[in-house]
C-alpha cells in the first residue's frame, strides 16, 4: 500500500501527513423549502465557514437533487471529533437551528446530528 491509500475509509498526503476520511452522508430537504436551502447555501456565513475549516472540515460538498435528496460530501482525520468542535460553538448552533426547519425526519435532532456517514463500498484515486 502507498502512503495515500493506507486506510481503509480515508487516504494519508502525499508527504506522509495524516489520513483523511471521505465521509458522505444523505439527507432530505422539504420540497417547498428546496429554493430557500439553495439561497442560504449561496452565502454561508464567513464565520461559519471559518468555524468548519478550524473544526477539522475540508473539501466539504453539498449537492441536492430535485426530489429534495442532499448528498453531503466532506474530508476530515476524524469526523467524530470535528462534528463534536463544531458543536462546542455558537455559529454552529445558530446555523443548525435556522436550517432544521428546512429538513425532513429529523426526529428532534439538529441536522449535523442527522449526518450519518455512508459506507464507502468503492473508491478510485
Amino acid at each position: 500500500m502507498s502512503s495515500t491509500d493506507d486506510t481503509p475509509d480515508g487516504h494519508g498526503t502525499e508527504d506522509g501527513g495524516p489520513a483523511r476520511r471521505r465521509v458522505c452522508f444523505l439527507l432530505k430537504v422539504r420540497q417547498e423549502r428546496l429554493a430557500e436551502y439553495r439561497e442560504r447555501h449561496a452565502d454561508v456565513w464567513p464565520e461559519m465557514r471559518a468555524a468548519l475549516t478550524a473544526a477539522g472540515w475540508s473539501n466539504y460538498s453539498l449537492f441536492l437533487r430535485d426530489d429534495g435528496l442532499l448528498v453531503g460530501y466532506l474530508e476530515t482525520e476524524d469526523f467524530e471529533r470535528a462534528r463534536a468542535e463544531m458543536d462546542r460553538t455558537e455559529v454552529n448552533a445558530r446555523w443548525q437551528q435556522q436550517m432544521a426547519p428546512f429538513f425532513e425526519a429529523l426526529d428532534g435532532a439538529s441536522p449535523d446530528a442527522a449526518m450519518v456517514p455512508l459506507a464507502e463500498v468503492f473508491h478510485l484515486d
